[in-house]
């Protein structure tokens, strides 16, 4: 039987929208929450960028703080806190205190980029050339250690994060995180909304290599992706050419902020263009209720996963919420 009624959470980069500033953009992104919380939503994510002019997500602690201020039930986290870029007993320390304001609400995803080109990582002062990089290992050891029972501690010690228990989530677009949330049994989410390539082998690696701990007796698999639903499949499509200018303004390395949707697509982008943001984008689910739903089937008949967290690069914000209601409203009817 096709695994359909499973929870469905929200990732939000915290996007600037054309001829909005910043503090309209942190606005979106309580707003958002709020919505989907009545919605029945599992999580809301943000994730953490930096020196990214239409982004408001650098300093993702204290958007997560303002979020779980502004809400009542959603579990609010980190989609992912870059470790390179931080010593893991200031995490440890942040998201002690949000568990000790918010208990059983905060959640901590890790990634092992720096979520940043190297110049802006050096200036994070932590990362010396990949050093921290190769330290993620340890340094996630490091946080499950702070989190836990006092009697388990060394010297230094997380106040608040003792005995806290915050959960930790490894995130990854490679076989490399696979392995490592795998190997400390830990739930593992992986980055389909821009970079799909490995995610079955990836999928299939942590089923396989999972051992049971503390924190998880099986495998638990969170795959993020893209996901515009709309009245009809022909709006959903028009609504997606905001999420394909975001991408092309990746392959371009330019810094616009999220624009509206286009009428022709085609006109924007050359050949080479558009399959760069194809192949970053080709695990997305586009399309009115019932499309959508059966892009769902599809999607778990193969993968089965346990969570999907949706990603809606939508210019309206009336018409994002709309989506992430119909995207419920799959789950709700199964």
């Amino acid at each position: 039987m096709t695994h359909l009624n499973i929870p469905v959470s929200v990732l939000d980069l915290a996007p600037i929208r054309q001829g909005e500033g910043q503090l309209q953009a942190i606005g979106a992104v309580v707003e958002l929450a709020q919505a989907t919380e009545k919605m029945g939503y599992q999580r809301y994510w943000i994730a953490e960028h930096h020196n990214s002019p239409t982004l408001v997500s650098s300093a993702t602690a204290i958007l997560i703080k303002h979020v779980l201020e502004q809400t009542e039930s959603i579990r609010v986290g980190s989609g992912g806190i870059m470790l390179p870029n931080h010593a893991p007993l200031v995490v440890a320390e942040q998201f002690g205190t949000m568990a000790t304001l918010y208990p059983d609400r905060v959640d901590l995803g890790l990634g092992r980029a720096p979520g940043t080109d190297l110049l802006t990582a050096s200036a994070l002062r932590r990362s010396r050339g990949n050093d921290a990089v190769h330290t993620f290992p340890s340094d996630v050891q490091s946080l499950l250690n702070y989190f836990g029972p006092l009697d388990e501690q060394g010297h230094v010690k997380a106040f608040p994060g003792v005995a806290t228990h915050v959960p930790l989530y490894i995130l990854g677009s490679s076989t490399d995180s696979a392995m490592l949330a795998a190997k400390l049994g830990l739930p593992y989410v992986f980055a389909s909304h821009f970079a799909p390539r490995h995610m079955p082998e990836a999928i299939e690696i942590y089923r396989d290599q999972f051992q049971p701990s503390r924190y998880l007796d099986e495998p638990y698999m969170i795959v993020c992706l893209n996901v515009i639903v709309a009245e009809t499949d022909q709006e959903a499509d028009r609504e997606m050419t905001t999420t394909k200018q975001f991408f092309l303004n990746v392959i371009r390395g330019e810094n616009q902020p999220l624009k509206p949707p286009v009428d022709d697509i085609e006109s924007i982008w050359t050949l080479n263009e558009k399959n760069a943001v194809q192949s970053m984008i080709n695990q997305s689910w586009v399309g009115s209720q019932a499309s959508v739903r059966d892009q769902m089937i599809d999607f778990q008949t193969v993968y089965d996963v346990d969570e999907i967290m949706a990603v809606s690069y939508i210019f309206d914000r009336e018409k994002q919420a709309r989506s992430y209601q119909l995207l419920k409203n799959i789950v709700n009817d199964n």
